[in-house]
């Protein structure tokens, strides 16, 4: 468990999406003391170990010029080592680049991109409060071929208010001609205190039911590994090579640093969340103020547990050796019972040393998660 992650949080966005409950700011007009506070932020860190993974997330990185975004890879480039063949993503929504940002990013030193498409129809676009059109999200697909990325994501949702099989079957043909690497597909979850949420407990939000949802599962499965795809993880398919390196270690609960207001870093154990709103984070950082609102120790029982729930949910499960070798924890034994259940009932197995989720636990992951906290 040697990786060490950065993540960097850009929390601007054109507008809030209905379903979102990240920490993001619609406009940005605080960027100048963002990017001056992130900045002297990345400067007071340092570490031994190279990074082997950066990724710029939000909110939405390509609302910022990408002259900013590059100024500040090279920050985090001056003050850490980098791993050969690192691994950079940006996260970008369609139509906030063009060909020539594109290449600059490129250039720079972005070597994987992630459109936050969703999805190809107009009309599920519009329920979503997305800003962009379907047209333009393949476009900006094409741009980014265009562009030299060679390695390119594309988010996506199911589960949709108003969506059916045939149109989540239009969406995922449509984007699978664009010929990604790697695909995010999500089913929509309604998050406490969003428009959305709000929205069904008025009544006012017309979901697909649970079958249809369910046959939209089954027809994503086919219709990615037909085309080349495998599942990795419960949410996430990638062509050979291609699976997201900072994502899976998050999933290993592997090390991380966190950059910006409301980024997280867990290191050595340490967890740690940075003030949430724009101006508190810059306030704090000008000033020479701690910036984390929230600080975790954890225990090794709880980091194992941990890593066994988020472990599970990759498809290749857990090593139980590793887990003995990083916490002196036998899994099996620990939990007992519970575990006997649960391969009893077909959600779970055990096989070459690992603890995966069965077909039918994918289905049902939150509740076997639940289980073993």
């Amino acid at each position: 468990m040697d990786d060490l992650g950065l993540y960097l949080h850009v929390p601007f966005c054109l507008r809030k999406c209905a379903y979102c409950s990240f920490y993001s700011e619609a406009g940005h007009k605080d960027s100048r003391h963002w990017l001056a506070a992130v900045t002297r932020q990345i400067r007071q860190f340092s570490s031994p170990r190279p990074l082997t993974s950066i990724f710029f997330g939000g909110g939405t990185p390509t609302m910022l010029p990408p002259e900013e975004l590059s100024s500040l890879l090279a920050e985090c480039r001056q003050s850490f080592s980098c791993a050969e063949e690192a691994e950079i993503s940006l996260e970008a929504n369609p139509a906030t680049v063009d060909l020539l940002a594109l290449q600059t990013l490129r250039q720079t030193g972005f070597n994987r991109l992630s459109l936050g498409v969703q999805s190809l129809h107009d009309a599920e676009l519009r329920r979503l409060g997305r800003p962009h059109t379907a047209a333009e999200a393949v476009q900006t697909a094409r741009l980014a071929r265009q562009a030299g990325f060679t390695n390119l994501n594309l988010d996506l949702m199911y589960g949709l208010p108003n969506q059916t099989q045939q149109s989540w079957r239009e969406t995922l043909a449509q984007a699978l001609a664009l010929r990604p690497q790697h695909l995010s597909i999500y089913e929509l979850t309604i998050e406490e205190g969003t428009p959305f949420a709000r929205q069904q407990e008025q009544g006012e939000l017309a979901l697909p039911d649970e079958d249809t949802v369910l046959r939209m599962l089954e027809a994503t499965q086919q219709m990615t590994e037909a085309a080349g795809f495998r599942r990795y993880e419960i949410s996430n398919y990638a062509q050979p090579d291609f699976e997201c390196r900072h994502n899976i270690n998050y999933w290993r609960n592997g090390d991380y640093i966190g950059i910006g207001p409301g980024a997280v870093s867990c290191v050595d154990g340490t967890r740690r969340s940075a003030a949430a709103d724009v101006a508190e984070f810059c306030r704090r950082m000008e000033n020479g103020q701690n910036i984390w609102t929230d600080e975790e120790h954890l225990e090794p029982e709880a980091a194992f547990r941990e890593s066994v729930v988020i472990g599970l949910r990759m498809t290749d499960g857990v090593s139980l050796d590793e887990l003995h070798r990083r916490f002196g924890i036998d899994a099996a034994a620990y939990y007992g019972a519970t575990l006997e259940r649960l391969i009893s009932l077909g959600m779970l197995e055990l096989a070459d040393g690992r603890l995966r989720l069965t077909a039918q636990g994918l289905l049902l992951a939150n509740a076997v998660m639940a289980d073993l906290v």
